[in-house]
């Protein structure tokens, strides 16, 4: 029987990671497992939690939303550590992607007798911030404006808070002359972001990349050009299907290697975590992630 340390960021969604986690739980004693609970001060701290629990062999559990996992899920990649996921954040992007069940029931059958399977996770360097590991996607321009401001929105939550960043961003966005170097090669564009996407799924269930595979050892270059602010605004909408692939001023590259430049100092987000400036550097690490889902 499997052995299992959640790491639980006290702060997804409120108190939610832990209601998440309680009816989980219960149904994972209930079937004769052993489960620690670790509550996490930092990202930092939670990544800390997790190396020790793998290194006792635990599968290690990460319960609260996209930052956690990202921040878990990087700790735990190139191990052999076997990695769950609990999702109990405003966006879930990567447990939509691994398409994980949100009841506990089927949850805990998932982890209790699932059989993990190898995803690739992204490398993050940048000359300003320490190398890190992501799972989602890293994004440049001004979705991570918009991220900005939902995250240090008080009065909204979940996907609504996305949508007002998105406008207050999209509104006071001018246009950023990017540099994008994929496997050597230099593509130069004029526009509104660019996204290097390991999942399909990003910014509350936008479907920013259809067609990304959390396993095919490649990255999915979303690049979406100029256009006037009204046609962003219903790209925006888009998303939610994957219809923005049809406008012509939706881009995409795919390659293992990513190098993301601008004219000017453009914010870059990784997983809902990540603030900082380009230039940025991503590489897909194939198959270095070990996850029940």
């Amino acid at each position: 029987m499997r052995q299992f340390t959640a790491v639980v960021n006290p702060t997804a969604g409120g108190s939610s990671g832990t209601a998440a986690l309680l009816p989980l739980a219960r149904l994972l004693r209930e079937a004769g497992a052993q489960l620690d609970t670790q509550y996490s001060r930092s990202l930092e701290h939670a990544q800390e939690l997790a190396r020790r629990a793998g290194e006792q062999g635990h599968v290690v559990l990460a319960v609260g939303g996209d930052g956690i996992a990202g921040c878990v899920g990087g700790a735990l990649s190139g191990t052999d550590t076997v990695f769950g996921l609990v999702p109990a954040g405003r966006g879930n992007d990567f447990a939509r992607a691994l398409g994980l069940p949100s009841d506990p029931a089927p949850l805990a059958e998932l982890l209790l007798h699932g059989e993990p399977r190898a995803v690739d996770t992204i490398e993050v360097e940048s000359a300003v911030h320490a190398r890190t590991t992501v799972l989602g996607s890293v994004y440049a321009g001004v979705d991570a404006v918009a991220n900005r401001y939902a995250n240090t929105s008080r009065l909204l939550r979940g996907a609504a808070s996305y949508y007002a960043g998105g406008l207050r961003a999209v509104v006071s966005w001018r246009p950023a002359a990017y540099r994008i170097t994929i496997d050597g090669v230099e593509h130069e564009r004029l526009g509104y972001t660019v996204v290097a996407a390991n999942s399909g799924f990003y910014g509350f269930g936008r479907k920013v990349a259809p067609e990304a595979r959390l396993d095919d050892g490649l990255l999915d270059v979303v690049v979406i050009q100029h256009a006037p602010k009204r046609l962003f605004f219903t790209m925006m909408n888009e998303l939610k299907t994957g219809a923005h692939l049809k406008r012509p001023q939706v881009e995409i590259l795919r390659g293992k290697e990513v190098r993301i430049e601008a004219d000017r100092e453009v914010p870059y987000g990784a997983d809902g975590e990540v603030d900082a400036t380009l230039p940025v550097t991503v590489r897909v690490q194939p198959g270095a992630l070990n996850v029940l889902g």
